[in-house]
């Protein structure tokens, strides 16, 4: 289960908080799957990942519920922690970067926090997308729920297609080799960009 953590509603789609939304989306358009079905205060998507059946989720919960709408579609899928593949924006991070990681703490993302909760584990595999913008932030709070600078939006198309990749590999590879690929690409979006 592919989970993008975001915000539903047109004011919040191109918000660093929806990083999530934005690579499930390219995710599932990568593989022909349509997220499209309410189910469980989500909307869902089933399709195939090199012969692996996939669920591509967005819940609908507003982030700090996230957990609630991951619970009740893992009861539905009869699928666990293990199963999951949680994607979401990471303000630590500097904005183009991603780290894969196998599992740990929600580290201040309420989103992240609502899942582990939820689901009683930190025990499951995420993608973490870079947002930070460079420079010291008056409110992390604003600034992730506000619309994108207009720059950012000329290098959104290459990093959900790297993080769709990044998803891709966990999924096909292992969460070991995708961390050894996708983790070392710090300085941006391509190899020949470091």
């Amino acid at each position: 289960m592919v989970v993008g953590l975001g915000n539903p509603g047109p004011q919040y789609e191109f918000s660093p908080h929806n990083m999530g939304f934005l690579v499930a989306d390219r995710f599932a358009e990568r593989n022909g799957i349509r997220i499209s079905r309410p189910e469980a205060r989500s909307l869902v998507g089933t399709g195939e990942v090199a012969g692996d059946r996939i669920v591509v989720v967005k819940p609908q919960t507003f982030m700090n519920e996230s957990g609630s709408a991951v619970e009740r579609l893992f009861e539905k899928y009869e699928m666990g922690p293990a199963n999951l593949l949680l994607v979401y924006d990471e303000l630590a991070l500097p904005w183009k970067h991603l780290r894969v990681r196998p599992k740990g703490s929600a580290a201040g993302h309420n989103g992240v926090s609502s899942v582990i909760r939820h689901l009683g584990t930190d025990g499951f595999a995420r993608i973490r997308v870079g947002v930070h913008p460079g420079h010291p932030l008056d409110s992390g709070k604003d600034f992730l729920l506000s619309p994108m600078r207009r720059d950012w939006k000329k290098d959104l198309d290459e990093l959900c297609d790297l993080a769709s990749q990044a998803a891709e590999s966990v999924i096909t590879e292992g969460v070991e080799k995708a961390m050894a690929k996708f983790n070392r690409r710090a300085q941006g979006l391509t190899e020949e960009d470091q």
